[in-house]
């Protein structure tokens, strides 16, 4: 099952999944960007992937071509003219998604919500709000978009996987860092690791993305 406002691509890995990774594509992509690594993680149980395609909507630093994006960019500098309400339109089609999920028998412990660049800003802004808490939420190649905003971590805060390429010319690395900071400083609980790469996804991160998911899903 799938939010119906969102067009998705879904694959399971096995018969009645008990666990689902719900996964956000970054900047003109669609949901088949990352639809590999439901192949690739190799996770032991039943797992639904849901990786939702965003709305098409006339981006403004591409010269207001229209492509699939979760929110608008009008700026190089992602910290100036930041889109708000284009953001927390796509986190409500997230929770949404998230409620389906929950409604069809997994509960919220069992559900992972992850991004790419734009996607991660969505997972973040989306997984920290939800109430119980996900499982976990991970945030690749991307940051805060919204500092002011974002809420302190409840005591129960789910486990926030954060990676980034030390050379990404998309989302500066000094970006990604401030907001691993304000992330901290908050009170949330952030593992962060960096690697040698641009504005992209490693196998090593593959690698510990998947040690990540085994501990969330009580698999290790």
């Amino acid at each position: 099952m799938q939010d119906s406002s969102l067009e998705a691509v879904v694959v399971e890995t096995g018969p009645d999944p008990d666990a689902c990774i719900v996964w956000l594509h970054g900047l003109g992509a669609d949901g088949h960007d990352f639809e590999p690594i439901a192949a690739e993680l190799n996770l032991p149980g039943a797992v639904r992937f849901i990786f939702p395609h965003a709305p098409v909507r006339p981006v403004t630093i591409n010269g207001g071509m229209a492509m699939r994006a979760w929110y608008d960019i009008a700026s190089p500098d992602l910290r100036l003219r930041v889109d708000a309400a284009g953001i927390r339109r796509s986190q409500a089609s997230i929770d949404r998604l998230l409620d389906t999920q929950i409604a069809a028998g997994i509960p919220p412990g069992r559900i992972v919500l992850g991004g790419f660049s734009q996607g991660g800003v969505i997972a973040l802004e989306t997984g920290v709000r939800r109430r119980p808490p996900l499982a976990g939420i991970v945030a690749l190649s991307t940051y805060v978009a919204l500092a002011d905003e974002f809420p302190p971590a409840p005591p129960d805060a789910a486990p926030i996987l954060m990676m980034h390429g030390s050379l990404d010319p998309i989302v500066p690395p000094a970006l990604a860092e401030d907001s691993r900071r304000l992330l901290e400083a908050l009170g949330y609980p952030v593992e962060w690791h960096v690697f040698p790469m641009a504005h992209s996804v490693c196998a090593e991160e593959l690698a510990i993305l998947r040690r990540w998911l085994l501990a969330r899903f009580g698999w290790n």
